[in-house]
């Protein structure tokens, strides 16, 4: 095909054959159905692809297996500049395939399912699609998605470690809850028995009661923070009251309601430390999810690429290890001129 002075094409042909010689052999009973196969995929293909302006569609059965010839160019729509333009990833991406250079590929993919299903209508199974004219990449480019996968590979591992340190982290913040829960209970425990009066020791037995089973578990304590609080703050209240006749072991009242207070407001300072830390855990989840995705998408477009170019994947690893051995020879040439010019040799 014809390329202008930029490198761009100026069409592209997209070739589609069913079998080969000895299993579709032209004049044989099965090359009549693959023919008919290729019909069916002629017509649909102008409708399933909006965006591609097909000047030529013609099938040869003038040679081994029957086979399809599509010459098209593709249309891509701009706000600036030229309005209209032969752009074959703006096509793609107008069509619904993305950016980037996996687009062209989940196009390909796309076209051979719709191959597929036409040729299991008429009891043909084809096995999955190989390299076609029009579909090809550079070794650099090639070389490109290994350095993106061994990015994204480090990048990944690194979010799993900060991972690993929040979730150390919200661990040691569970610890710390359930510590202040029990010095709370403690201090309870620790509230000497009063002597009946009237209705005061009444609402003092049910404040305690209703304290302790708030306090129970650390998910209580969260839920209920406020509730606790106020009701240890009428506690409180009718302690200070009978402070002056209420000791035990050398401790006040008063004093016991401080450290109560004390340790309420330590125990909500670690809830929202807590909450904090789970939030952020949550973000890095989301994040490893993202490269995790990512990933996988390169490693399934090198994994097609071993499977279908042996040889250009071959080239490209060494292509890889050459550049990799380069940047290691540069490294060490650099470390060891900044040494010299420290004056440490």
């Amino acid at each position: 095909m014809i390329e202008g002075a930029n490198k761009q094409k100026s069409f592209y042909e997209h070739l589609v054959y069913i079998g080969t010689r000895d299993d579709t052999g032209v004049g044989t009973p099965d090359a009549e159905i693959a023919k008919e196969c290729l019909r069916e995929y002629m017509e649909g293909f102008q409708e399933r692809n909006p965006n591609f302006y097909i000047f030529n569609a013609v099938m040869h059965l003038d040679e081994a297996t029957p086979h399809l010839h599509i010459n098209f160019i593709p249309i891509g729509h701009y706000k600036s500049g030229l309005e209209v333009r032969n752009a074959k990833a703006k096509a793609l991406e107008e069509m619904g395939f993305g950016k980037g250079e996996m687009a062209n590929n989940r196009w390909r993919i796309r076209e051979w399912e719709v191959l597929r299903d036409i040729c299991k209508a008429h009891g043909i199974e084809i096995s999955e699609p190989k390299k076609s004219r029009g579909y090809s990449y550079t070794v650099e480019e090639y070389g490109e998605h290994q350095d993106e996968i061994r990015r994204l590979e480090e990048e990944k591992a690194q979010v799993e470690t900060e991972l690993t340190d929040k979730q150390a982290e919200c661990e040691k913040l569970d610890k710390q809850i359930e510590q202040k829960a029990d010095q709370v209970k403690a201090i309870l425990n620790y509230i000497p028995a009063y002597e009946k009066e009237f209705q005061i020791e009444d609402e003092c037995e049910q404040l305690c009661e209703e304290l302790t089973s708030l306090l129970n578990g650390k998910l209580s304590i969260m839920k209920h923070s406020d509730e606790i609080i106020s009701k240890a703050q009428r506690l409180s209240k009718i302690m200070k009251k009978l402070s002056n006749s209420t000791h035990k072991s050398g401790d006040t009242v008063y004093a016991l309601r401080e450290r109560l207070d004390k340790s309420l407001k330590e125990t909500e300072d670690v809830r929202q430390r807590l909450k904090d830390k789970s939030g952020e855990c949550s973000e890095l989840h989301r994040d490893n999810s993202s490269l995790q995705a990512q990933v996988d998408e390169l490693t399934e477009f090198v994994s097609l690429l071993k499977r279908c170019e042996p040889l250009k994947y071959s080239e490209v690893r060494q292509m890889q290890e050459h550049i990799h051995a380069q940047r290691e020879q540069e490294a060490q040439q650099s470390s060891v001129r900044k040494k010299k010019s420290w004056g440490l040799e």
